[in-house]
């Protein structure tokens, strides 16, 4: 996919896109349901969050703004909304960060925890284009849309 703005030409202004199996996205779906159904079930998700909650998405979200700043308005109080592009906010998750975060914060732990570290670490990533490939890199941030068994640990 093609980065915004730059050279079409040349193989670093392209974002690399994971080619998953089968297996791996069903996989991803079981974590992914697992974990939120842990998270809900110890009442970990913040009273906000839309998503993955059921009855939440980002229409509500933007109505609970909305109705907010409303309040707020009516009730003769300073108001002032203040938004941030976090379009390319998963590409700068830090892997050992997450790791700790979901720990420390979260309670997970044991092979779980170790799941998720190889899911997150040891990875590569490089895009070719028909005249040209960019050198591989190491990924060691942002979160995969794939799932491989590399190392136990990203440091």
């Amino acid at each position: 996919m093609l980065k915004k703005d730059l050279d079409p030409a040349d193989a670093k202004s392209y974002r690399p896109i994971s080619n998953v199996s089968v297996v791996s996205k069903l996989l991803e779906r079981i974590v992914s349901s697992q974990l939120v159904k842990y998270l809900k079930e110890n009442d970990m998700l913040l009273y906000l969050q839309s998503a993955y909650r059921a009855m939440h998405s980002t229409e509500t979200a933007v109505l609970e703004v909305l109705a907010d700043l409303l309040l707020a308005l009516d009730s003769d109080d300073p108001a002032m909304l203040t938004l941030l592009d976090l379009s390319s906010a998963f590409d700068s998750v830090d892997h050992d960060t997450l790791l700790q975060r979901l720990q420390r914060s979260y309670g997970l732990g044991g092979q779980l925890l170790k799941w998720f570290a190889s899911y997150l670490c040891g990875r590569i990533e490089y895009v070719c284009t028909s005249t040209a490939c960019s050198t591989p890199a190491d990924v060691l941030y942002g979160v995969p849309h794939s799932f491989c068994t590399p190392p136990i640990c990203c440091s």
